[in-house]
Formats: structure tokens, sequence, C-alpha cells
């Protein structure tokens, strides 16, 4: 089991969903110490972890927010980069200002996040994991700005992967299918399909067993031991791939 004894790790969109479920995960296997970022104040402030943790609040895609948290970085092992927004239209319903919110999160924030850690791994070394999406490989009507905004962060992964290999950096992307998390109350169709199915947590397991070969979503916490062993030694020679973690979906 990876083990991360005197380390500290950053993650983004750490206050709830796939986010927290490694901040805890890390925690329980030794982790020195957090930088938790958030957008969502509230929710990151209650957010409680068994380690050290040090709490940013702000938006992934200004570039002041990581001024400050650079300000404040002496060591970085492990980075998460997690943050990120969803939205559904078809192409040509889709409002160009929701299309640049989607990919100001998604890959704006993703190029400042993954700019900081790869910074501050120069001269030791790290692991690093973005959150991209199997919507970054296999397209469904309805997702554009999401899906191209997951794909890009899938080759901002193999390109980072390249350039920090010299300097002891591995790149690697996550790429979930269906996970309950909260990103899925951004989507306008998940509310009728609550509607339909009577709550929110018969929506999620109607919708896993009709798309998925495994008959179900992921849980956050699954993700989260997958995201740790792409971080750990026991990965050690992996770098530039993409672990697809979606119950068959694109299959």
């Amino acid at each position: 089991m990876p083990r991360f004894e005197g380390k500290t790790a950053l993650i983004t969109g750490a206050a709830s969903g796939i986010g927290a479920a490694c901040a805890r995960h890390l925690c329980t296997r030794g982790l020195s110490r957090l930088i938790l970022i958030d957008k969502d104040e509230q929710a990151l402030a209650a957010f409680s972890a068994d380690c050290e943790t040090v709490r940013h609040h702000g938006d992934v895609a200004n570039p002041a927010l990581w001024t400050k948290v650079t300000a404040g970085l002496d060591r970085l092992d492990c980075a998460i980069l997690n943050a990120g927004r969803a939205d559904s239209a078809p192409i040509v319903d889709l409002d160009l200002a929701n299309w640049r919110q989607v990919l100001s999160t998604n890959l704006d924030g993703m190029f400042l996040s993954l700019q900081c850690a790869m910074r501050a791994m120069q001269d030791a070394g790290g692991s690093i994991v973005l959150t991209a999406s199997v919507s970054g490989i296999k397209a469904e009507p309805g997702t554009a700005a999401y899906g191209a905004s997951k794909a890009g962060v899938i080759q901002l992964a193999k390109v980072a992967a390249k350039e920090g290999a010299s300097k002891g950096i591995r790149v690697n992307a996550m790429a979930p299918g269906g996970v309950d998390t909260p990103i899925w109350d951004q989507v306008a169709m998940f509310g009728d399909f609550v509607e339909q199915h009577g709550s929110r947590e018969a929506a999620i397991a109607a919708m896993g067993e009709l798309a998925t070969p495994l008959g179900r979503f992921a849980r956050s916490d699954e993700i989260a031991g997958q995201i740790a062993f792409l971080l750990s030694d026991a990965a050690a020679t992996i770098t530039g791939t993409v672990l697809v973690s979606d119950g068959g979906y694109s299959l």
C-alpha cells in the first residue's frame, strides 16, 4: 500500500468530491502537509483532515491566487490538480460565455496549477496527477466544452511529462468515467434525471447501471486510491499516461 510519510501535497478542487477524498486518503497514509485550494470558501473552511493543512480560497484560473500560493510554498512532493467545472449543451446552443467559463477553469486553471507545481518541483522532483475525464476520450452529444477541455488536459499532461522527466517530475492524467461527485449538479440534464428517479442517489445508481458494463459509477474514494498509486513510488516508471477508470464505459 503506497505510503507518503514526510511528504507535502497540493490539491486543487480540494473541498469536496475527488479532491477531498484524495486529501483524506493521503493523510491516512502518512502525509505530513496538505495545501488545499478551492473556490468554495465555506466548504474549504469546513473541511477537516488529520494532518497539517494550509488553505487557499480562490479561482484556479486567477494568476493572483498562484502568486499567493507560491509565496508560501517551500516544498512540494505531490500535486493533485483536480479543480474543474462542467456544462452541457449542444454546440449549436452553446453560449460563448459558458464555453469560456468551462475552458477558463478546466484549461487555464489547470495550466496555472501545473506551472506552479512543476516550478516547485524543479530541484527535487515529484509526482503530479491531473484530473481529466473519459469525456476527453469518448465523444458524446452535449459535451463540447467539457470534452474539449478534458482532451486538452490529457495532452497537457503528456507534454508536461516530457518536459519534467529530466527533472525527476512525473506527470500523469486520471480519466474517470461517472463518479458520484458534486460536479453532476452543474449539469442541467442531471436535474431531470433526479426528478425522474425521485432522488439524487437513485439517479446516480440508475445512470451507472445504464452507462457502464460494470453496472455502477465509481466512488470518490476509489478514484483517490488510484490517484495515490500514480503519485506513489509504486508507479516510479509511469509518466505521461492516462489511467481510464470508467467501469468499461469507453469500450
